[in-house]
């Protein structure tokens, strides 16, 4: 059995210590919460602050990174797009917070159940979705791909299954 791991990345109009930053910085334990009551959650990557904004998985520190693994993909669409979330309310608010990513700022991909992905593998999936677009190794929400059939479909080593 599968379950779907999403890594997001945005690069903040500033640090989260500005005041520019107050309302994002505001809404984070609530839709945190909101994230792990969810029909489907099983996982998130958080430090022992309860989120993980102190992580600083890439060189700019503007950069802020949050990943997550579901039941499925139903259950993630759910908690991302469902109309009465504040977890969509925040995110039609994202430009007061974050620039406009140049690239991918969204990866999904299948993973066997108990798998916990990592900040490099999560790197590794957004980095293959902008050289490769949509594939059964990294898709989004507009063209994903199905649960495969085969674990080794889904621990190969990156750029394995790179498309010639």
């Amino acid at each position: 059995m599968y379950h779907l791991a999403q890594v997001n990345i945005g690069r903040m109009i500033a640090p989260l210590s500005d005041e520019r930053m107050a309302g994002f910085v505001a809404k984070l334990e609530e839709v945190n919460a909101l994230a792990d009551a969810s029909p489907g959650f099983i996982w998130r990557l958080q430090t022992p602050e309860g989120n993980a904004t102190a992580l600083q998985p890439y060189e700019d520190e503007l950069i802020l990174l949050n990943m997550s693994v579901w039941t499925s993909l139903e259950s993630l669409s759910q908690y991302v797009y469902a109309i009465e979330s504040e977890h969509r309310h925040v995110m039609k608010q994202r430009r007061r917070w974050f620039e406009r990513f140049d690239g991918p700022y969204l990866a999904l991909w299948w993973i066997p159940q108990g798998h916990i992905p990592t900040i490099e593998e999560a790197r590794e999936r957004l980095e293959y979705l902008r050289m490769y677009g949509d594939t059964t190794r990294a898709f989004s929400f507009k063209n994903s791909s199905p649960a495969p059939d085969t674990e080794g479909e889904i621990l190969a080593p990156f750029f394995e299954e790179c498309p010639a």
